[in-house]
């Protein structure tokens, strides 16, 4: 077992330990465990579970036989903005998720989804969303929706990014900042949660050659802002507000069309293909590089969440940018 380094981290139960989340000296991410004996990590890629009564919450991970098996009751391991608040009415409640992701998924043709559909979820059990519910003059049929982080409009959330669904879902629609208090933030990004497909999910940053640990810069999203005005809708200048602002052009960043490539992680140091929440556009990826698990699949109309299986969700509608999905395909393996 590998001894983590010195990191004052929260605290958290596991099996009578003192636990807490850190990065081991080898950067791979981990729980801490602090024991009468001394000091010991767990891996976030095997089983785990939290049980914090100074947060709420709950999770237990079990990896059996090629399948890692989540269940959580969607609060985050850290203390949460207020609310309700002004822009978000809704206070946060315990949920019921349960999923079940390959651990050796496999790549397909990278697939949009729309909402209600999530993307992910969080080492601590919390749901990423990319997609907002709100359109421009509260037409979904519009074409029209706004970006969840774009400025547009005031969904109250927290410094997290986060704010709550009406049915007490407290969901990520970009970086979790106490999600990274927690785990540690310098170097290689931290492993922060699992995709829809199975593949993981990291922040910002990742080693300059995909092909190699070493140095470590900020991933760059290949999205970029339209430019001229919009032809209809809320017209006006292209300015970021709305998700139909942006369009994916290959090759203008580090990552695919699923904010994603295949590249070495500290988890992975023979290679995976990896997800990246970064600060630009799509800030949660819109897409799947892989084939999203059925314990994760949610069918328009299925909003409301709270459900083994069944993310929060707004109402049906809404695409990525260019309402199909973005182009691109699987990057070349190393």
């Amino acid at each position: 077992m590998v001894r983590a380094m010195s990191i004052s981290r929260r605290s958290v139960l596991v099996a009578g330990l003192s636990l807490g989340f850190a990065v081991t000296t080898s950067g791979t991410t981990a729980l801490r465990a602090f024991a009468a004996e001394g000091e010991s990590s767990i891996d976030v890629m095997g089983d785990y579970t939290i049980r914090n009564s100074r947060t709420g919450c709950r999770v237990s991970v079990k990896v059996r036989n090629g399948v890692r098996t989540i269940a959580s009751n969607g609060i985050p391991d850290f203390t949460p903005g207020t609310f309700p608040n002004p822009n978000c009415p809704n206070a946060i409640s315990t949920q019921s998720y349960s999923y079940r992701f390959s651990t050796k998924p496999k790549r397909t043709a990278i697939t949009a989804f729309a909402i209600p559909q999530s993307f992910g979820i969080s080492v601590d059990g919390v749901l990423f969303d990319p997609y907002a519910a709100e359109y421009w003059n509260n037409d979904r049929n519009s074409g029209w929706q706004y970006y969840a982080l774009g400025g547009g409009i005031d969904l109250g959330m927290d410094v997290n990014h986060a704010h709550v669904q009406p049915t007490g879902a407290y969901h990520y629609h970009g970086i979790p900042d106490g999600l990274l208090d927690v785990l540690g933030d310098s170097g290689h990004s931290p492993l922060v949660g699992w995709a829809g497909d199975g593949f993981p999910i990291y922040v910002r940053s990742g080693y300059s050659n995909p092909r190699k640990a070493g140095k470590v810069r900020s991933m760059r999203s290949s999205y970029r802002l339209k430019s001229g005005t919009r032809p209809s809708g809320p017209g006006g200048t292209y300015n970021g507000w709305f998700n139909q602002d942006y369009e994916y052009v290959a090759g203008s960043g580090d990552l695919d069309a699923a904010n994603g490539r295949y590249c070495v992680t500290p988890e992975y140091p023979k290679g995976t293909y990896a997800y990246f929440l970064t600060e630009e556009f799509p800030s949660v990826p819109n897409a799947f590089a892989g084939s999203i698990a059925s314990s994760f699949v949610v069918t328009p109309g299925a909003g409301g969440g709270g459900g083994p299986g069944q993310p929060p969700g707004g109402p049906g509608g809404g695409a990525p940018p260019g309402g199909a999905p973005p182009g691109g395909g699987p990057p070349p393996r190393p």
